[in-house]
């Protein structure tokens, strides 16, 4: 397998796994999420993955996002076995790939690397500032980081991060490691969730050599255009974009509204704009991964025209 750097070519990475997984009858109503399902069905995000392989996607997201030593703990599992589940998400994507290796398509496996505020379960993750210091970020994601880089995924996906206190954290995490990550931040308009300016979030990865993308994920489509402007001048790195479907949620009702503004036309204007990855978040199903990638990469890998 190739090392993951994303140039000329644009990757197609998955859509919404959690989204997926419900898709296939599972309650994720858990504070543990789509993490919960490496305790209890495992072979079910293998199943995920899969589908979003064979829909054309060439980068599978793990199952960590939400997996976390607090949140395992809470559920009365232990560090060793906490240890074991976290590796499982990243073995478990690892073999779907392999299941796919004999059309001769080269794929990556990211390991999910989600906020702080993720394992709360609280919905932290789209507000930031938890009243935590840059080192005590630091030394809360460092052991979950260093059990998914010795499960060797091909690059850590440093994502939702919704202010640049968290960003800088992972920045000092992921230093020396030798492991390619990206950073994503979850934004509203032209700012963090913590309201920051986006050339300030995205240069706090600019001279941090294992960063090999940044970009935005679990926003609306109509965020990404001006993410990628921003990215580009603050960092000149490969831009990545993932975002939801465009869909709101329900807090109350915990349900979906609104329809979907999420498109393969859209996704072409994001390469068009400089975007090397592309993929999708919160309600992308394979289907929607499909039409994209049949929209905006070629059989050899390159870009298609946005006309």
């Amino acid at each position: 397998m190739g090392a993951f750097t994303p140039s000329e070519t644009v990757l197609i990475t998955d859509g919404g796994l959690a989204t997926e997984l419900e898709a296939r009858g599972h309650d994720l109503s858990d504070p543990l999420w789509s993490a919960r399902l490496l305790v209890d069905a495992p072979e079910e995000i293998k199943a995920a993955h899969l589908a979003f392989f064979r829909a054309g996607a060439v980068i599978a997201t793990t199952a960590s996002y939400q997996a976390s030593f607090d949140g395992f703990a809470a559920r009365g599992i232990g560090r060793q076995d906490a240890v074991r589940l976290v590796r499982r998400s990243v073995e478990l994507a690892q073999a779907a790939r392999a299941e796919m290796a004999g059309d001769g398509r080269e794929r990556w496996v990211a390991a999910s690397v989600g906020p702080y505020g993720a394992a709360l379960a609280d919905g932290s993750e789209y507000r930031g500032r938890y009243g935590l210091s840059v080192g005590e970020l630091v030394a809360w994601h460092r052991p979950r980081v260093e059990v998914l880089v010795d499960a060797r995924p091909d690059v850590l996906a440093l994502e939702t991060v919704p202010d640049i206190d968290e960003a800088e954290a992972l920045m000092t995490v992921v230093s020396g490691m030798g492991v390619p990550a990206w950073l994503t931040y979850s934004i509203e308009g032209d700012r963090t969730r913590a309201g920051q300016p986006l050339a300030e979030a995205f240069a706090v990865a600019g001279d941090v050599p294992e960063v090999v993308a940044v970009g935005v994920n679990c926003c609306a489509p109509s965020d990404v255009p001006r993410a990628i402007a921003a990215a580009l001048e603050a960092t000149g790195k490969p831009v990545i974009v993932y975002p939801n479907s465009g869909e709101g949620w329900d807090a109350r009702r915990r349900t979906w509204v609104g329809a979907s503004r999420y498109s393969a036309g859209q996704a072409r204007e994001w390469v068009a704009a400089g975007a090397r990855i592309v993929g999708g978040c919160c309600r992308v199903r394979p289907i929607d991964i499909a039409e994209i990638a049949q929209a905006v990469v070629t059989p050899g890998g390159r870009a298609r025209s946005a006309s």
